[in-house]
């Protein structure tokens, strides 16, 4: 057995050591070194990051419409328009309102009807009259079995407050 083994590797090397096949790899690499050598470009100088602090967090959203302000909220300008900067915050209240939807309502034994409010991440809240949510001081002022609607306190853009109603309709009704 140990014969026909050294047998077998001396014919494995006596078979890789012709040098008939590799005239053309020989001439390809002639070929290749003879050619002449590219430049290769320098590493390009980057900027440094310049450090950016986002200061208008308090401000309307750019995604959102703007809010028309007519003449007569001008005149009126001294209203008793503004948030309750003293009251303790809410869970809805730190998502905006294009994150909350409405997927439902329930009514109890009090006959108080609940509205089921899914927040931006996935849970569902039940609320109901008086209740807040949106980042702009939104007050829920009445809850139906099709629709929710609340009043948003808003910067005017002249230094005061003023109030603009919103609806979220029940997810899934059509042409609302």
């Amino acid at each position: 057995m140990k014969p026909l083994i050294l047998l077998t590797a001396a014919l494995l090397i006596a078979g890789c050591s012709g040098n008939e096949g590799t005239a053309d790899i020989k001439r390809f690499m002639d070929d290749t070194q003879s050619k002449p050598r590219g430049r290769i470009e320098p590493i390009p100088v980057f900027k440094p990051y310049e450090f950016f602090s986002y200061s208008a967090a308090g401000l309307r959203s750019p995604f959102e419409l703007p809010v028309i302000v007519d003449e007569e909220m001008k005149v009126k300008g001294g209203s008793d328009v503004h948030p309750d900067l003293e009251r303790g915050r809410e869970h809805l209240e730190q998502y905006p309102l294009s994150e909350l939807s409405m997927v439902g309502t329930l009514k109890r034994e009090d006959d108080v009807l609940w509205a089921l409010i899914k927040d931006g991440d996935g849970s569902v809240v039940r609320v109901k009259e008086g209740y807040y949510m949106g980042q702009n001081y939104g007050q829920i002022k009445s809850v139906s079995e099709y629709r929710l609607n609340l009043i948003e306190i808003v910067p005017d853009g002249l230094g005061g407050w003023i109030e603009r109603p919103r609806t979220i309709a029940l997810e899934g009704l059509g042409g609302e």
